[in-house]
């Protein structure tokens, strides 16, 4: 999933680099690969440039705002302006605004702000499904114009997008055999203990599993975009072929791709995943009694108190990944834990009654609006703790 995902994004950035290029071409009636080459690296090196330098800058930013709204406002406003910036500079806008979301993601200012990431991931994923769903219906109004092009000569048509898709799939397959060798190669003489698809099975998993869409950016937009300086010569038939290409790869092997890999018996290593679940709960539980330690240095701390922390530390690493603790203490801490989760059922029916009682508040005579949603907002913070 790594790779495809990864694949996806700069995959999808080069092909619209390249479109700009194509577009040029068509409308001037003339291409000069030296020229092409030219604009293609200029508008790679300007991306990477502008990406990083506003990632760097949106990090400092961010480190500055206090407050959660502050913070996920500017995430929304930062890729506009790492697109209209790269675009103005004659650079690859999507490959800025991947580059600057990579480097916020990697560079994370705050380990303990849980109300950004809460808040950010929330707000994003809302904002993924308006845009996809706008995205989808956008694309459904163009489909009405697309038949109307293809009028008095649809066989012709579907003729030329069955023979661009098969073009799409093999060239694919084709090009995933020798990267997959390569990958072979490279990670025998690096000899690196990384899981990367080394098999057939999983290299025709890949393959398959090239559909073209929306969430992978390969929607018909640039084909639906004509330029402004010119008209785009054939572009009726370039809109017919990319829905032609989409529909074919999104439902027929959408549909086809979990029974595929079912038949070809692909499957996630779950025991790697288990012990590398339980090398970061232990990893965690270390860390929480290492700074147990710290503190014990510096206070003092009655007993009972410091048994009881301790105890909490075990339970950190062991609420991830029980298998890291032995039976004995497995069985205490699923005790605890079941003591601990009547305490939160009625810790929830308590802030339950006390929120509605606080928004039973808000229409009686004289209450503050304000007031009632900020002492809301309190018992909303304490009930997610």
């Amino acid at each position: 999933m790594s790779i495809l995902e990864g694949e996806g994004l700069f995959n999808d950035v080069t092909a619209i680099v390249l479109y700009h290029v194509a577009i040029a071409a068509a409308v001037s009636g003339s291409f000069s690969w030296p020229e092409a080459l030219g604009a293609f690296v200029l508008s790679a090196v300007v991306a990477v440039l502008v990406g990083l330098a506003l990632g760097w800058l949106s990090n400092k930013l961010i480190g500055f705002l206090g407050d959660v709204t502050l913070q996920t406002g500017l995430t929304l406003l930062v890729p506009f302006v790492s697109y209209v910036l790269a675009e103005e500079l004659h650079g690859s806008g999507v490959l800025a605004v991947l580059l600057t979301a990579l480097f916020l993601a990697e560079h994370a200012v705050d380990a303990d702000d849980v109300m950004g990431r809460l808040a950010g991931q929330t707000f994003w994923q809302i904002v993924d499904t308006l845009v996809t769903g706008i995205a989808f219906g956008l694309i459904g109004l163009e489909l009405i114009h697309v038949f109307g092009v293809a009028e008095g000569r649809g066989w012709r048509m579907l003729g030329w997008g069955a023979a661009v898709v098969g073009v799409v799939v093999v060239v694919r397959l084709l090009w995933l055999l020798p990267a997959t060798w390569l990958a072979k190669r490279l990670h025998t003489l690096r000899d690196v203990d990384e899981e990367i698809p080394m098999s057939w099975r999983e290299t025709v998993v890949m393959w398959w599993a090239g559909m073209r869409g929306w969430p992978r950016w390969r929607s018909p937009w640039p084909s639906c975009s004509p330029p402004t300086t010119a008209p785009l010569p054939g572009r009726d038939e370039i809109v017919f072929i990319a829905f032609c290409v989409i529909i074919a790869t999104l439902v027929v092997q959408g549909l086809t791709l979990p029974w595929l890999v079912k038949r070809l018996g692909v499957r996630a290593d779950a025991a790697a995943e288990r012990a590398l679940e339980r090398e970061l709960a232990i990893r965690a539980a270390k860390a929480a009694k290492r700074r147990l330690k710290e503190i014990e240095e510096v206070e003092e701390l009655p007993e009972e108190v410091q048994e009881r922390l301790l105890r909490g530390a075990y339970d950190i690493g062991a609420r991830i990944s029980p298998d890291m603790v032995d039976d004995e203490r497995r069985a205490a801490f699923l005790e605890r834990s079941k003591r601990f989760k009547a305490v939160q059922r009625i810790q929830r029916e308590l802030m339950s009654a006390a929120r509605h009682e606080v928004l039973a508040a808000r229409s009686e005579p004289g209450a503050d609006p304000e007031v009632v949603d900020r002492v809301l907002r309190q018992l909303d913070v304490r009930s997610m703790r």
